[in-house]
């Protein structure tokens, strides 16, 4: 038996060989899910200083619980070699962000949805609003395109890199 199904948005990072990495990982999540994707930016590192990083966000429907979600982000991320206590400023060679769960609003060890960086953070919330313009955020309301035009832009440089899913 399933669940409702639920609207779920996820942000892809990396910068160690990023755009295989960025393919592994979406490879990955794709048996579990039917992928949206956004397209890919490239921008600088934030936090340290290393490579740049190709960003997108992935969108899908699903019946699994948030926990199951996250589960199955992890898997990805242990797929393309990232282990679980990898330091938090330091090169990536897949960050998976559990950006939106529908409306769900949670704060707890483990798990905090919406992410609040998605708000601040150009390479995050400029693919959003490309994938998914018309959603709203849970806490202020805002379509992610409101909050996109709302945005110093200019703050961060991204440029469009061209990427697609592989079915190899």
């Amino acid at each position: 038996m399933t669940g409702p199904v639920t609207e779920v948005y996820v942000a892809a990072g990396s910068n160690v060989d990023p755009l295989r990495n960025l393919q592994h990982a979406l490879r990955e999540l794709n048996q579990h899910y039917r992928l949206r994707v956004s397209p890919a930016y490239r921008n600088g590192a934030v936090g340290f200083e290393g490579d740049d990083f190709v960003n997108l966000v992935i969108g899908f429907t699903t019946p699994d619980s948030v926990e199951q979600v996250i589960v199955r982000l992890h898997e990805a991320e242990a797929a393309c070699g990232r282990p679980r206590d990898a330091p938090k400023w330091a090169p990536r060679t897949m960050d998976l962000d559990l950006l939106l769960y529908d409306d769900l609003i949670r704060d707890v060890p483990g798990l905090k949805v919406p992410r609040a960086d998605l708000v601040r953070r150009a390479y995050m919330l400029r693919p959003m609003a490309d994938l998914a313009p018309d959603v709203r955020h849970p806490i202020n309301g805002k379509t992610m395109r409101a909050l996109w035009n709302e945005l110093d832009s200019n703050a961060h440089e991204m440029t469009v890199v061209d990427f697609r899913l592989s079915s190899s």
